[in-house]
């Protein structure tokens, strides 16, 4: 291991003499194509091995599930049922998602607003529950002022 790293920096340096003295003009376009190529290659070996794996581990799976099956043949059980997707589909990116539309926030922010309108009606729905007293003086109130209160009213009143 160590001679292969000392025949690497050794080999670096002298290709850079070699450059510095006047070597080949014409290599750096044959470098370059050199590089792209290898580059090429290392991600096609990538992919390969990639697939390769998940060859395997399919393999695998199936093995498992045969295994689990004649388990379940042998003390009569019988499958939980499942919805099997067909091959989820695999993003080849998952930052590259689709994003939202305006109209789809505007939605999910109303949405919001609503559940946040529910939440409070219901907390004062509670609070006239465990507080009846309350709630009667109110009564009281709006009869002597003959007007009617609104929601907004009740809940501003509720939260002094």
């Amino acid at each position: 291991m160590a001679a292969f790293i000392a025949k690497q920096m050794v080999g670096n340096q002298l290709s850079a003499v070699k450059g510095a003295v006047g070597g080949d003009g014409g290599d750096d376009g044959d470098d370059k194509e050199k590089a792209e190529e290898e580059e090429r290659e290392r991600q096609e070996a990538i992919r390969e091995a990639e697939e390769r794996r998940k060859e395997k581990h399919r393999k695998m799976e199936e093995e498992r599930e045969k295994m689990r099956q004649d388990i379940r043949d042998k003390y009569n059980i019988k499958k939980k049922e499942e919805i099997v997707e067909a091959a989820p589909q695999e993003e080849p990116n998952p930052l590259m998602r689709k994003k939202k539309t305006p109209e789809e926030l505007a939605a999910e922010a109303e949405q919001e607003e609503l559940d946040d309108f529910t939440n409070i009606c219901t907390l004062v729905l509670k609070y006239m529950v465990h507080h009846p007293y309350h709630h009667l003086q109110q009564q009281q109130h709006n009869k002597k002022t003959s007007t009617t209160t609104t929601s907004t009213e009740v809940i501003l009143y509720v939260q002094y």
